[in-house]
């Protein structure tokens, strides 16, 4: 059993910052990437940002240069770092990691957490 849990999101004006948290927790064995996906009402969920295990970083055309993910230093925690901040980026953010728990990698979800700016 593997658990994802977001925090952070919020209601921030446009040009603002926010930090989001993923912390993963459970039988984990090793964690092959971590993603933050966002959606938008009527929108399709969007890829944000992905780290990989070897901290390599992906990040989608939209948000490049205005968001961070990176590692934190409590194990299995991920923080997306969201400055800049434009109405547009208002939705739902989900943490989603690949996740190894014996033999094989699934995906994993947390329960999404609203990220809200004001224009």
């Amino acid at each position: 059993q593997v658990q994802l849990v977001e925090s952070g999101g919020g209601l921030v004006q446009a040009g603002g910052s926010l930090r989001l948290s993923c912390a993963a927790s459970g039988s984990i064995f090793s964690i092959n990437s971590m993603s933050w996906y966002r959606q938008a009402p009527g929108k399709q969920r969007e890829l944000v940002a992905t780290i990989t295990s070897d901290g390599s970083t992906n990040y989608a055309d939209s948000v490049k240069g205005r968001f961070t993910l990176s590692r934190g230093n409590a194990k299995n925690t991920v923080y997306l770092f969201m400055n800049r901040l434009k109405p547009e980026d208002t939705a739902v953010y989900y943490c989603r990691g690949v996740i190894f728990t014996t033999g094989s990698a699934f995906p994993y979800w947390g329960q999404g957490t609203q990220v809200t700016v004001s224009s």
